[in-house]
């Protein structure tokens, strides 16, 4: 058994915060850890976003207490949240499951370049607040026989994919963040770019989205 050491009460709530949020959007959600030396990073795909969350976890002391050990394992997110013991500030790392296909497919560790045109973190807030505003609308005019879930997915995939300012950022990425409870109030936000990727940055998490997408999914919001 692995026992993870949170570097305090807070970083185990934030985490046990971020695993809940996964979870409401996907309750057999897997998450995929790596960690080394006093850093850990969590990766999860909230399915209705398209897009890859990424938490940054403070250890106490280093993973088993070597830095040259590394964690790289992937597990279920309900099984890392019930071993979340906040007033410890430990996690027990569960046993392996075997991954879905984007845990196979992370973003870079480096290479990341400032990229300009992010608007002020206000300005994303209700940005999101317009889209989702925009699809309630939309969705409410529909004929009851037109509400179908194939138009509801259109009509999200067309607000969610337009871009950021002049950013090739798409607005679901943003979404995501504030769903996710990375844009919150305070916190500065970045824009980095690696290659075909392109990532959100909060101090609270990051949002990581690939050119050419993740898969298919719908991007629908009710």
């Amino acid at each position: 058994m692995t026992v993870l050491h949170l570097a305090d009460e807070g970083e185990a709530a934030d985490l046990a915060a971020f695993l809940s949020r996964l979870l409401r959007y996907d309750r057999s959600a897997a998450v995929r850890l790596q960690g080394t030396g006093t850093a850990l990073a969590v990766f999860g795909r909230p399915p209705s976003f398209e897009v890859l969350a990424i938490r940054a976890v403070r250890l106490a002391k280093p993973y088993e207490n070597g830095l040259d050990v590394t964690l790289d394992v992937t597990v279920s997110a309900g099984e890392l949240l019930e071993s979340v013991d906040e007033g410890a500030g430990t996690a027990v790392v569960p046993a392996a499951v075997t991954g879905p296909p984007w845990a196979g497919v992370l973003p870079p560790r480096g290479g990341w370049q400032a990229v300009p045109g992010l608007p002020e973190p206000q300005a994303l807030r209700a940005l999101v607040h317009s889209g989702v505003t925009e699809f309630r609308s939309r969705t409410e005019e529909l004929a009851p026989e037109a509400r179908t879930r194939a138009e509801l997915d259109r009509i999200g995939r067309e607000i969610w994919s337009r871009t950021v300012g002049d950013t090739r950022l798409p607005v679901r990425a943003v979404h995501a963040a504030q769903s996710l409870g990375f844009l919150r109030p305070g916190g500065e936000v970045a824009l980095v770019a690696s290659g075909a990727w392109l990532r959100l940055r909060t101090p609270y998490g990051s949002i990581a989205v690939r050119q050419g997408g993740l898969g298919m999914l719908g991007v629908s919001v009710r």
